[in-house]
């Protein structure tokens, strides 16, 4: 297997490679948020969360913020026009012009082939298409990566049972508080929220597939090394966009 290092992306992108907007996919425990923050470091671009624009718009008390509040209230999801008006404002701000990371969005089909019209409609001229790579684990590590995560209660510390266990069982290294486990790290918990991203993600993956702009990378590696093969998957997709 040929390794790919920072400077052998430099060369290959160019110094004044921007990776335009990019959905970052993959289930519970790859690793998301991490190489999402990795991004957003290193290229200067936005992290775009439809979990922080519902919170900033509910405490803003805006005209979608009411309306999400009000849906929320009454123990219903927020529905897909109401978030999409939300992005759709978002992506109107200066900080988006050279790219963003999606997180959370589009969530559903029908919210993919919304954001692909907007930004390809005459407000976003000339914007990038949206490119999607996903981070993909093998299930039992998954399971293994959540079941196993132990945070001490005290210095919040995280250790996990298979691959970074304390030396002894239940009990911080650091200060000898003893490690909690949290109550939706159950295997149980953990089978439920796989079910429910595979039947969303599926159409979504699907989409941005036939598209050909979908890549895959190999989450089971160092944080680095993922973090390589998602900037390598979004330089070959980027390549193929502009041809």
């Amino acid at each position: 297997m040929t390794h790919t290092s920072e400077s052998n992306l430099t060369a290959l992108a160019g110094d004044d490679f921007l990776p335009g907007p990019v959905l970052l996919l993959g289930a519970p425990g790859v690793g998301k948020g991490t190489q999402a923050q990795l991004l957003v470091t290193k290229y200067g671009i936005p992290q775009i969360s439809t979990g922080d624009l519902l919170r900033g718009n509910i405490a803003r008390g805006s005209e979608l913020g009411l309306k999400a509040k009000e849906i929320m209230s009454s123990g219903h999801l927020v529905d897909d026009e109401i978030v999409n008006q939300m992005v759709l404002h978002r992506l109107q701000e200066k900080d988006t012009h050279r790219g963003y990371i999606l997180d959370g969005y589009p969530r559903t089909l029908e919210q993919a082939k919304y954001l692909d019209l907007t930004i390809a409609g005459p407000i976003f001229l000339p914007r990038l298409p949206v490119l999607a790579v996903s981070i993909v684990v093998p299930y039992d590590q998954l399971l293994e990566r959540i079941t196993g995560r132990r945070i001490c209660s005290t210095c919040k510390h995280i250790y996990n049972m298979f691959s970074n266990a304390p030396k002894v069982v239940g009990v911080c290294d650091f200060d000898g508080a003893s490690l909690m486990q949290r109550g939706d790290d159950t295997e149980a918990v953990f089978v439920e929220r796989m079910k429910t991203f595979e039947a969303q993600t599926a159409p979504v993956v699907a989409h941005y597939h036939d598209l050909g702009r979908f890549e895959e990378a190999d989450g089971n590696q160092s944080v680095e090394a993922v973090n390589i093969a998602i900037e390598q998957a979004i330089i070959k997709l980027r390549g193929a966009t502009r041809r």
